[in-house]
């Protein structure tokens, strides 16, 4: 009612950073309708904000029906009302009505359950990717002192091979279930087997269950080294020591199909006949980097040679969400990225990989582990879109002279910004790591320039943006969820982590940067 709407807008404090948008007009309208409808079908999710200025500052006094007898012996003491993570559809009318009542009103309660409610989804929909802790913790006790005799080896062949490891499908009986996960055999040149080992979980990097030093066993050929086996060494690998009889085995939780150089060496035809879904799995893949390198960098740790051939790629269900309405076949679903190379942060210069890798290192100057980075996320930009980039156009870049990306689809643009500051010859104008994943988000799920056609970019609009997007995004989850019984995936948390930690000024910011 008109009534209602206007009394929750006058309820916030001044100077409070939300308010109902109650007027039905075109802002309304473009807000909804903004991204072209056929993008809307992969995903542009819906919004969240920073933590809400409308808390109550001091707790509320339960209220007691009159019919509510008081405990027999108990002192005559009101306790406080649940706070707005606690809120449920079954929670009393009695303790509903003191929150409506606060300065919060109708407009901050709904606001902050909303908040509340997608933070528990995405800890759900993360759960559901990676496996609880406690169930990871208790396996890694178990494969504790286990060996190759331990093991059942599901596959003679690497099921991947990465520019320092292979990996190896593996079976092992874990409470009465054969479960499957990766052994890893470093090449001879391999130097991050100590640091993997330290590293907190996240999506985005490789877990690591255990790891043993054992002879290889007599059925296993590491391509590359031909005729190896287990009882000695064989012929030198180009670059390498020769190998050894006794090798030291890493086991992954995850099991890698391919390298990102392998997707994109793969996939010229699927750019070629759907740019704009291919260059949404780019965007994607990138984000999920960037927001591995976020996690190394707080654990003091950086990436170690940060190519397409070092970075996995692990095959997830395709999520049936995704799906809905195309008419046309995806004909590849987004993988889980893992970086799976590292190194201490505090080492003054790791191992080049390649002598071209020292001589652009050179090039630019000797940059610091952070900023090289940088340097290599926007070189691999290029890379994922099929765009010839070598060490002379890097090197050339402070002449303007990096190759042109084609402009194929609605990200094409905003990844060729990106990829020009994250290029940018002068430090203080390049990109961080952290606004880059905010970049790629945007790009992802809006802001869409569009947004901005009718009405000045501020963050009045951004705020009321987010808080419709985030709406949509729940009443997305519960449709979804009820009519299908459809479950979500790596995608959709990905957007959940998006709009439950963005707000309104990162928006200003990102959008003023990328537009």
């Amino acid at each position: 009612p008109k009534k209602q709407l206007q009394r929750a807008e006058s309820l916030p404090e001044p100077g409070s950073s939300h308010r109902c948008h109650g007027d039905p007009e075109p802002r309304a309208g473009s807000i909804l309708y903004s991204i072209p409808a056929p993008h809307l079908r992969h995903g542009e999710g819906a919004p969240p904000r920073d933590r809400p200025s409308w808390a109550p500052k001091k707790p509320l006094t339960k209220s007691r029906s009159v019919e509510e007898p008081l405990a027999r012996g108990s002192p005559q003491k009101a306790p406080s009302s649940p706070s707005l993570k606690e809120l449920t559809f079954g929670t009393a009318d009695g303790e509903l009505g003191q929150l409506l009542e606060s300065p919060a009103g109708v407009c901050g309660v709904v606001l902050g359950c909303q908040e509340a409610s997608l933070a528990r989804l995405s800890a759900h929909m993360q759960e559901e990717l990676v496996g609880p802790e406690e169930r990871q913790q208790l396996l890694e006790a178990e494969l504790a002192g286990k060996r190759w005799a331990a093991l059942s080896v599901l596959d003679p062949q690497p099921c991947c091979q990465s520019g320092d490891a292979w990996y190896f499908r593996v079976g092992f009986t874990f409470e009465h279930s054969q479960l499957q996960f990766a052994a890893k055999v470093p090449k001879p040149c391999s130097s991050s087997l100590g640091v993997q080992s330290s590293l907190g979980s996240h999506c985005s990097i490789q877990r690591l269950l255990g790891r043993f030093t054992d002879r290889l066993p007599r059925e296993l050929v590491l391509p590359g080294i031909p005729g190896i086996q287990s009882q000695g060494p064989s012929r030198e690998e180009p670059g390498c020591p020769a190998p050894r009889p006794v090798l030291q085995v890493l086991l992954c939780a995850e099991v890698p199909q391919q390298t990102l150089a392998d997707f994109v060496k793969g996939s010229h035809a699927l750019h070629r006949t759907s740019p704009g879904h291919y260059e949404r799995l780019g965007c994607l893949l990138l984000l999920q980097l960037c927001m591995g390198l976020e996690h190394l960098r707080g654990q003091n740790v950086a990436q170690g040679d940060l190519c397409p051939e070092n970075l996995l790629l692990v095959q997830c269900p395709c999520s049936p969400w995704s799906q809905q309405g195309h008419k046309e076949p995806l004909g590849l679903s987004l993988p889980r990225l893992l970086i799976s190379s590292f190194f201490k942060v505090q080492e003054k210069q790791r191992p080049f990989s390649s002598s071209q890798e020292q001589d652009w290192s050179q090039g630019l100057a000797a940059p610091s582990p952070p900023a090289a980075a940088e340097l290599n996320v926007g070189r691999l930009i290029y890379q994922i879109l099929h765009v010839d980039i070598s060490l002379e156009n890097i090197l050339g870049f402070r002449s303007q002279r990096l190759p042109e990306i084609p402009l194929l689809s609605i990200y094409s643009a905003g990844l060729r910004r990106l990829a020009t500051l994250l290029l940018h010859g002068d430090p203080r104008e390049r990109v961080s790591i952290e606004q880059a994943r905010a970049m790629l988000q945007v790009l992802l799920w809006g802001p869409r320039q569009e947004l901005f056609a009718r009405s000045r970019r501020s963050l009045l609009l951004l705020r009321g943006w987010l808080e419709v997007k985030r709406a949509l995004l729940l009443l997305r989850f519960a449709e979804n969820a009820a009519g299908a019984g459809l479950s979500p995936g790596l995608e959709e948390w990905l957007c959940c982590q998006y709009f439950q930690g963005v707000t309104e000024h990162t928006l200003h910011q990102v959008t003023q940067v990328l537009y």
